[in-house]
């Protein structure tokens, strides 16, 4: 159980962090604005905008021509998502792999959505009581008699 004094503790620790960062940024966009002028030609050089032999030479031939590898990333990432889109358990919002098929619909589940999995793994009894089920429901069927 957590005690009183822990979570001021805790809370007094949450609220230094988020003033040194605060002060921290601070502190950053002070410097930049102090140093306007370097920074904006730092800028200008490493992108190729400062004219080199001619009006945004420099961009087209340096940093502008990695629009287009940063086309084909983005490009990549999407097809990327959407195969692991297709594959995901298909309750909304969990990104878990679903193999397990919902029988009676086109959904696949993870294991902690699937009402049939066991979500603290499966043990040899279940497994074999699973499977003495589909053989029952089998043999069914087929009009046999149950598989004993």
């Amino acid at each position: 159980m957590t005690r009183p004094h822990e979570l001021l503790e805790a809370n007094e620790v949450k609220r230094f962090v988020f003033w040194i960062l605060g002060a921290a940024l601070v502190v950053g966009v002070l410097l930049i604005v102090a140093n306007f002028d370097v920074v904006r030609h730092w800028l200008a050089v490493h992108t190729g905008t400062v004219n080199e032999s001619g009006p945004f030479y420099g961009f087209w031939s340096g940093f502008g021509s990695d629009i287009g590898e940063a086309t084909l990333i983005g490009a990549v990432s999407v097809g990327v998502y959407t195969g692991a889109r297709k594959v995901n358990c298909h309750t909304k919002g969990c990104w878990r792999i679903g193999h397990h098929p919902l029988e009676g619909t086109p959904y696949h589940l993870c294991k902690h959505h699937h009402p049939d999995v066991p979500v603290e793994g499966a043990s040899i009894e279940h497994i074999l009581a699973q499977h003495q089920k589909f053989k029952d429901n089998q043999a069914a069927a087929k009009g046999d008699q149950p598989v004993a």
